[in-house]
């Protein structure tokens, strides 16, 4: 594994970063001492969408676009 020091890898960040998006992870060190590893992260699968994670434990009743329509139709004419 590549050992930089800070000042290499301040003037170099672009570089090492693609090294490291092509696997290759190094160490920044200072006055010779090891810091930090960089190392790429993996990508997160499956994680970004949502849609459907309470499929099978929420029931929609059918009538549910037309639920409450007549309390809701009183509130608004002022009717009880």
């Amino acid at each position: 594994m590549k050992t930089v020091n800070i000042h290499q890898a301040k003037t170099h960040l672009s570089r090492l970063i693609e090294e490291a998006l092509g696997g290759e992870a190094f160490v920044i060190a200072k006055a010779g001492k090891p810091l930090v590893k960089v190392v790429a992260l993996e990508p997160e699968s499956g994680k970004r969408s949502r849609l459907g994670f309470l499929e099978g434990r929420v029931a929609v009743p059918d009538d549910f676009d037309t639920m409450g329509a007549v309390e809701i139709e009183a509130m608004f004419s002022g009717k009880p």
